[in-house]
């Protein structure tokens, strides 16, 4: 009897390891596939939020502002941009022309008037050479007798905005075209004609965004590829500073930025303009600059289609 039961027990006790280690197993595998499942979960997490912001980092490249550059390499060729013409021509933007024709391309930028512009004109008038004029809102309203000579003259007035903001800021198509659109309307209640469609943003700041944004609103937009620092009135170049700027840096195809309020501009542009004519330089237009581009893509949409 105390041996059956013996038996008893130990059967007992058998069972019931048994049961602990089966129950044991079970504990085992419910956790290895918590653990599994914790870590699938976690891994889907961090490659969703790689994802995310690989698509942030696109987005800001894309919307990236940037400022307008030049990097010059041996006198008498043409800089490059940090954007190349190719580039630029997708949005109908320039800031250089045809490398193998010494062709420059003048332009004025005019954020007000202190007397030099009417000196500038004089130049230009004694050359036949003509130049584009960007002018801002300020400008328009308070020398409206100096626009109507530019216009008069055979001068293009172009557009600089109306209170000459960082537009690579703005995002939105009606804050853009609504600075732009002042400008244009202004122009034509003084000279009684439209503007021309030429833009150039302020400060050379610029996106990709607002390059589409001209090309929607019908602008062209110029940049350049020749300027100097000719901007701050109480500290104006020498002539000899200008000269060795604007003599040792032009090349074929330029367009040059200066700007209607320096004193030296105004004092040197006639000798300017001779200097760069006895170094085999003539003066083009804008226009010009504009047909001879449309008609390369229209020679090369042919040829592609042949």
């Amino acid at each position: 009897m105390i041996a059956m039961r013996r038996c008893y027990a130990i059967s007992i006790i058998g069972m019931e390891g048994k049961n602990m280690n089966h129950n044991k197993k079970k504990i085992l595998k419910v956790t290895a596939l918590f653990v599994f499942m914790f870590f699938l979960g976690w891994g889907a997490g961090s490659l969703q939020k790689q994802q995310m912001k690989k698509t942030v980092e696109t987005v800001s490249v894309q919307n990236q502002a940037d400022n307008w550059g030049l990097g010059f390499g041996a006198e008498g060729t043409q800089p490059t941009g940090n954007v190349t013409a190719d580039e630029l021509k997708k949005y109908n933007a320039w800031y250089v022309g045809d490398k193998n024709k010494k062709t420059i391309y003048l332009t004025f930028d005019c954020g007000y008037e202190n007397g030099n512009t009417e000196p500038i004109l004089d130049a230009l008038k004694k050359h036949n050479a003509k130049a584009t004029f960007f002018v801002v809102g300020h400008f328009l309203e308070s020398a409206p007798d100096i626009v109507k000579r530019m216009e008069e003259e055979g001068h293009a007035v172009g557009n600089h905005t109306y209170h000459h903001p960082d537009m690579s800021s703005i995002s939105e198509l009606a804050s853009f075209q609504k600075e732009i659109d002042d400008v244009a309307s202004l122009y034509q209640s003084i000279t009684g004609k439209e503007m021309i469609k030429y833009y150039r943003p302020p400060q050379g700041k610029y996106s990709t965004e607002n390059l589409k944004m001209a090309k929607e609103l019908g602008y062209n937009t110029f940049f350049w590829s020749l300027a100097y620092v000719d901007w701050y009135a109480d500290n104006q170049p020498t002539p000899e500073q200008a000269y060795e700027k604007l003599l040792g840096r032009i090349h074929p195809g330029a367009i040059v930025l200066l700007h209607n309020t320096s004193d030296t501009n105004g004092n040197i542009l006639d000798e300017l303009l001779t200097k760069w004519g006895n170094m085999g330089y003539h003066f083009g237009t804008l226009s010009e600059l504009w047909e001879s581009g449309n008609n390369e893509a229209v020679t090369a949409d042919t040829e592609s289609a042949q």
